[in-house]
C-alpha cells in the first residue's frame, strides 16, 4: 500500500509513519521545503499547490497538519494562525485529490472533539450536534473544507481525536516532568470530563479508517473518559507520586487566554460509538492501564 501524509513531523504523524513501514508500506511525506529524500514531496497550502506526483496512484492520503492548538496562548494571531492552517490545508489537499489523475479512494482527514464545545457530564457520540466555542466552529469549517474530495466521490473520514496519552508530547508528555518530580495535579476543581486515548490506540484506529469501508466523523476517544481528578491520581499512581496540588482555575486562564476555557478546563465526555460499532478493538480502555503501559 501506498499512503501520503501531511503533518508526517507532528506526534501522531511521525507515529503513523513508523507504524505503516514496520508494516512494509510505502509512505510519501508531504512538506514544505525543498524534498531531500525519495520518499519527500513538497506541497504549499498558502499557494493551494501539493506536487501531483505524491497523490496519483496513492492507496490513501492521511492529512494530519496544522498549527498546534494547546502550544501557544491564544492570540487572535495564534487563533487566526490555527485556523489558517486547517482551513489552507485541508482545501488544498481536497482539491489536489478531486483533481489528480489516479485520485486516491480515501483521504483520512484529521479532525478533533472540540466539535462538540463544552458537554458537561452528558456523554456524547457522532449523531450529537456540535457545540460552541471557537474550536466547535472551526471543526465544522474544517471538516467542510474537505468538500472537493468527497464531490469527486472520494471516501473522505474525519477523526476527530481526543488527548492524546504519550510520552513524546501532547498534555502527557508536556506535564510529565512535573508530575515525576511530585508537583503534578488536577487542574481547577478536577471535575471536568476528559476523553483520552493513548498513541497506540490512535495509530491503530486510523489505519482501520484507512482499510475499512468508514466515511464521515468518527470518535478517536477510548471507550471510558475520565475526570481530570481521576486522571490526576491515575498518572500520579503510574508514577508512583504524590499529586496533592492543583492549578487555580484563574492561573490557567491567565497564562493560556482563551485556550483554558477550551482546553484544559473544558469538559467533554466523548463516546467512539462508530469506532466500535465497525469492530475495532481497543488496546487500552482503562486510563490506569493505559498510563502504565505508555510509561
Amino acid at each position: 500500500m501506498r499512503v501520503t501524509v501531511t503533518g508526517s513531523s507532528g506526534l501522531i504523524g511521525s507515529a503513523l509513519v513508523q507504524s505503516l513501514r514496520e508494516d512494509g508500506h510505502a509512505v510519501v511525506r508531504l512538506i514544505r521545503r525543498e524534498p531531500s529524500r525519495p520518499d519527500e514531496a513538497r506541497w504549499s497550502p498558502a499557494d493551494g499547490c501539493v506536487e501531483a506526483a505524491a497523490l496519483d496512484g496513492a492507496d490513501a492520503v492521511v492529512h494530519l497538519a496544522g498549527a498546534g492548538i494547546g502550544d501557544r496562548p491564544w492570540t487572535k494571531a495564534y487563533k487566526r494562525k490555527i485556523r489558517d492552517s486547517r482551513l489552507d490545508g485541508t482545501r488544498t489537499i481536497a482539491e489536489a485529490i478531486a483533481a489528480a489523475g489516479g485520485r486516491p479512494p480515501v483521504l483520512v482527514c484529521g479532525s478533533a472533539i472540540g466539535y462538540y464545545g463544552d458537554t458537561g457530564g452528558d456523554e456524547v457520540d457522532e449523531k450529537d450536534p456540535a457545540g460552541r466555542g471557537f474550536l466547535a466552529g472551526l471543526v465544522r469549517d474544517w471538516e467542510a473544507a474537505a468538500a472537493p474530495a468527497r464531490e469527486a466521490g472520494v471516501r473522505v473520514v474525519h477523526p476527530r481525536t481526543g488527548v492524546i496519552l504519550a510520552r513524546e508530547g501532547g498534555m502527557l508528555g508536556r506535564t510529565l516532568p512535573l508530575f515525576r518530580l511530585g508537583l503534578g495535579g488536577r487542574l481547577g476543581d478536577g471535575g471536568q470530563w476528559t476523553s483520552w486515548i493513548s498513541l497506540a490506540d490512535q495509530i491503530a484506529a486510523l489505519r482501520f479508517l484507512i482499510d475499512h469501508e468508514i466515511a464521515g466523523p468518527v470518535n478517536l476517544t477510548a471507550p471510558n473518559p475520565v475526570t481530570n481528578e481521576t486522571y490526576t491520581r491515575a498518572l500520579g499512581r503510574a508514577l508512583h507520586r504524590p499529586t496533592r496540588l492543583a492549578v487555580p482555575e484563574f492561573a490557567l486562564r491567565a497564562a493560556l487566554r482563551g485556550f483554558a476555557g477550551e482546553g484544559p478546563l473544558i469538559s467533554q465526555r466523548v463516546l467512539p460509538r462508530r469506532l466500535e460499532e465497525a469492530g475495532f478493538r481497543f488496546a487500552h480502555e482503562d486510563v490506569d492501564a493505559a498510563l502504565a503501559d505508555v510509561l
